[in-house]
């Protein structure tokens, strides 16, 4: 059977070696296609163009329609009121929908799409500018376009822009009337959440654009690391001079505005400072400058951190428009990516066409331009899509087989221990004579997995060290690890740590909390290797179904036949390829940036990466303030170290309460080089990336930036061991679920009703359960698979708090007090668990505060309901914090 597993494992990932085995390609390609032309063959400029039920529209705009022999110089400009709509159907064919009709003829407004339909804001005719807003929707069904009123604009707004953030439409500047000198910086928001029936639809003012007033300008919204945030970019303002050679300036500033970062409620939009405060609004803050102008272009998001600006012109002809006329070449303008994250800029590649006054929208996975302008009084009616093409990189034979023998190697230790393991004690607790510091490896790796190993780097690439504070809380839990939770579970001789929970209230408590605990660590399997996947996928050419099988079959076999023995020298074997796959990044990362270490750290510390703490009261923002990370942080880890089958397992592995004490202190003092190792390689893959741009790939999620640089950057063989180490680090994780899981259910369900006979059946029994449990996490893995997850940090933090806080406070309640009884666990669960619930779904609270909520609000519900029923009087011996020695007396 270990044979077979080798040899299909083998097969799977050398399978998918010819296929891989290529040149690189350009970092973040473009690829261009054309779609059907738009029924109106002039095209038109300044049209609405927007995606709503997968459907694409475009309604309006201006162009200049001439007879035969008319010279389109002479005619005047026509605006209309057309509007079209474009399907495609399952094989591939398009099709446009005509007939339909806006209110008037109208173009040059501002548009964004949202699920409620395509947001219409503004425009003119050539007589004058418009405040009217409205809402187009395609129904698929009878396949009409209709069109809904908004709520107009708080003044007339022309050539101006417009972006979404989920159901928030934001607009910027644009033109009052037909001429530049009527710009304004305006800035308002309009929240569509109120069409559900959930509020008033109204415009809200916001403070005002920064630089001058606009128009002709691009806005976007992208990720910045933090927060989502509007982009504002270039545009063109009527020049000071009347004498200057141009009577337009170009612009190529950019500004970003962070809505997480303004207070609505506090703010006077006619002062533009804070009520009560006087202190002056800033939530915009200047960004890189595009390395040149760019008037009535386009712009996309792409990928999590990426704009790309993909047409526009630079104002090299502007002055000799009328000289050139039908001869101009058209408008010039190299396309250029923008990242978020480093605020820097770098050239894109070369586009097909360069069409202006239209915007550019995503539809489905790929953006589309459609019609517009070539070149001054020239419209287009091509319609073109667009989609990012992730760059590859060869992972090459030599790699393969640093991977493949490692993978077997593990498969190895478990056939080795499986020649020890004779009983359920050998399977569940290594017959207690695994070493202490192999134990605190064991729980080093166990703690810090594959997510870590990934989302930690890219958690400090983004943001910044101030999450380092809440790993610090691991050495603050040290102790009370040590001096409170240990004892009880070595003097209980517990193989389950809810165990204790029936010995301390009652035998239902220990159902709770084992079939919780049991729940939550197949879910989390599936979390970690789907996950891990996705970053895998990325380096590797398996894909990410193919990572997860690798993953969890591998697993399930060391498990299912060395029991915990296996997994905690396999732990441990991994703690060593995990840290030293770190080490090896960082040093690669050294020798490739450009400068001296100093420059490196003075280019972090610019970036704001080494800030570690936020001074605050705020509980809601992605600023984590010093609190929330220090009350969160000990909280997720009190809830780890005292209720966590998986921790508390380790404790009952070594020989004697001595050497399990020194496992957790040897976990404690290792998580602080290892956590500061992790937020370094993220500062310095941001140092790295921020002097070499162009090899960031757009396609990319900010999680995938340390498997980026793996693929990229690092030599052969190398990149191969560092892979390794993310598998390690799944496997560490996954392996400990499995074992852990297997241990609760046999402990907690079977042993208690006496469902098996002997020792040899509940031996058979663990590793059945290990194998099924280790199959279910692998299939919640291949269903969960999600590359739209933004943070797996972030993820993995929520599902710590949700699972893992009430269960930490029953723990709390029971260890800490003597009055409490079944009745109060049983209250404090239900509560714990419904405050969860209420939190996580109906509050921004940050999920680093769940593990808290729940301890505390169990802990203190349960322990106010205790004290309306009897205390538990001589039950409670040796089973608190007071009453510890008074066991067996």
């Amino acid at each position: 059977m270990r044979l077979f597993f080798a040899m299909v494992l083998s097969i799977l990932v050398a399978g998918a070696l010819p296929a891989y085995a290529s040149e690189s390609s350009a970092e973040g390609a473009l690829r261009w296609e054309t779609l059907p032309d738009l029924p109106d063959s002039l095209g038109m400029a300044g049209p609405f163009v927007g995606v709503h039920n997968d459907a694409l529209i475009v309604a309006g705009g201006a162009n200049f329609p001439t007879a035969e022999g008319e010279d389109r110089w002479q005619v005047p400009k026509v605006w209309h009121d057309d509007a079209w709509v474009l399907t495609g159907d399952d094989h591939g064919g398009y099709r446009w929908h005509r007939g339909f009709r806006l209110p008037r003829p109208i173009g040059y407004g501002a548009v964004a799409s949202t699920r409620f339909g395509v947001v219409c804001l503004g425009g003119e005719d050539g007589r004058q500018a418009y405040d009217e807003a409205f809402l187009l929707t395609w129904d698929p069904a009878t396949e009409q376009l209709e069109t809904h009123p908004l709520p107009p604009l708080p003044r007339p707004m022309a050539f101006g822009a417009a972006a979404a953030i989920g159901d928030v439409v934001y607009v910027a500047g644009g033109q009052a009337g037909l001429s530049l000198d009527t710009a304004r910086a305006d800035f308002w928001r309009l929240d569509l959440a109120g069409l559900e029936g959930l509020g008033e639809v109204q415009w809200e003012p916001l403070p005002p654009l920064p630089g001058p007033a606009r128009a002709f300008h691009v806005v976007a919204a992208q990720h910045n690391g933090f927060e989502d945030s509007i982009y504002l970019i270039g545009g063109r303002r009527a020049a000071d001079d009347e004498a200057a050679a141009m009577d337009v300036v170009p612009l190529a500033d950019v500004y970003e505005f962070c809505p997480a970062r303004f207070d609505p409620a506090a703010y006077d939009p006619d002062t533009e400072t804070y009520r009560g405060t006087g202190l002056r609004a800033e939530p915009w803050r200047r960004r890189a400058d595009l390395p040149q102008p760019v008037m009535a272009g386009t712009a996309v998001a792409v990928g999590q951190s990426h704009l790309y600006v993909l047409s526009g012109d630079a104002g090299a002809l502007w002055t000799r428009t009328g000289e050139l006329q039908d001869d101009h070449p058209g408008f010039e303008l190299l396309s250029w990516a923008y990242h978020t994250i480093t605020n820097t800029w770098m050239p894109g590649q070369p586009t097909p066409a360069n069409q202006v006054t239209t915007p550019a929208v995503r539809w489905g996975d790929r953006f589309v331009v459609a019609t517009g302008e070539t070149r001054p009084r020239h419209r287009t009616p091509a319609v073109w899509s667009i989609r990012a093409v992730p760059s590859t990189a060869t992972f090459g034979p030599v790699n393969f087989t640093v991977l493949v023998v490692y993978l077997l190697g593990m498969v190895g230790v478990g056939a080795f221990f499986a020649l020890r393991t004779r009983s359920t004690d050998d399977f569940f607790r290594g017959g207690q004579r695994v070493p202490w510091w192999v134990a605190g490896m064991s729980i080093f790796a166990t703690m810090l997995s594959s997510i870590t190993y990934m989302a930690i780097p890219a958690k400090a690439f983004a943001q910044d060290w101030v999450y380092l504070g809440g790993n610090f809380m691991i050495l603050a839990m040290a102790p009370v690890a040590v001096f409170v939770a240990l004892p009880f579970f070595r003097s209980i001789d517990a193989t389950s740590a809810y165990e204790y929970l029936d010995k301390r209230f009652n035998f239902g408590m220990r159902l709770f909390g084992s079939g919780s605990f049991t729940l939550f660590h197949v879910c989390r399997m599936g979390i970690v290797m789907s996950l891990a996947a996705l970053a895998l996928a990325a380096v590797t050419p398996i894909t990410p179904a193919q990572c997860v099988l690798l993953i969890g079959l591998l697993s399930v076999v060391y498990c299912t036949l060395g029991g915990v023995e296996a997994v905690v020298w396999t732990d441990t074997l991994q703690t060593f390829v995990l840290l030293g796959g770190a080490v090896l990044c960082l040093a690669m990362i050294f020798a490739g940036a450009d400068g001296t270490l100093a420059d490196m750290f003075a280019t972090a510390r610019e970036g704001g990466k080494f800030r570690m703490a936020n001074f605050h009261w705020d509980p809601t923002t992605a600023h984590l303030a010093l609190w929330v990370v220090v009350i969160g942080g000990f909280g997720q880890n009190f809830a780890s170290y005292t209720s966590d089958q998986a921790v508390v397992q380790r404790y009952t592995t070594t020989s004697d309460e001595k050497r399990a004490a020194r496992a957790i202190w040897t976990n404690g003092l290792m998580c602080i080089p290892g956590s500061i190792l992790f937020f370094a390689l993220g500062a310095g893959l941001y140092v790295f990336y921020q002097a070499n741009p162009e090899k960031l790939d757009p396609t990319f999620n900010t999680d995938q930036i340390l498997p980026l640089f793996i693929s990229h950057e690092l030599p052969v063989g190398i990149a191969g061991l560092v892979v390794a180490g993310i598998f390690a680090a799944a496997q560490s994780t996954v392996s400990t679920s499995m074992n852990s899981t297997a241990t609760t259910v046999v402990t907690d369900f079977l042993r208690p009703f006496g469902v098996l006979r002997s020792e040899r059946a509940y031996l058979w029994a663990a590793r059945a359960l290990t194998l099924v449990l280790g199959v279910g996490g692998t299939l919640l893995g291949l269903w969960f698979v999600n590359p739209a997850i933004r943070s797996l940090w972030d993820q993995f933090i929520a599902v710590i708090g949700l699972f893992m806080g009430v269960l930490g406070g029953l723990f709390c309640l029971g260890m800490l007090t003597t009055r409490a009884n079944g009745l109060g666990a049983a209250v404090g669960t239900i509560c714990g668990v419904t405050a969860m619930l209420l939190v996580s779904q109906y509050t921004a609270v940050q999920a680093y505060l769940y593990a808290a909520v729940g301890i505390g609000v169990c802990f203190a519900t349960g322990y106010a309901a205790s004290l309306l029923a009897p205390a538990p009087g001589s039950r409670v011996d040796g089973l608190t914090v007071y009453t510890l020695g008074r066991r067996g007396e």
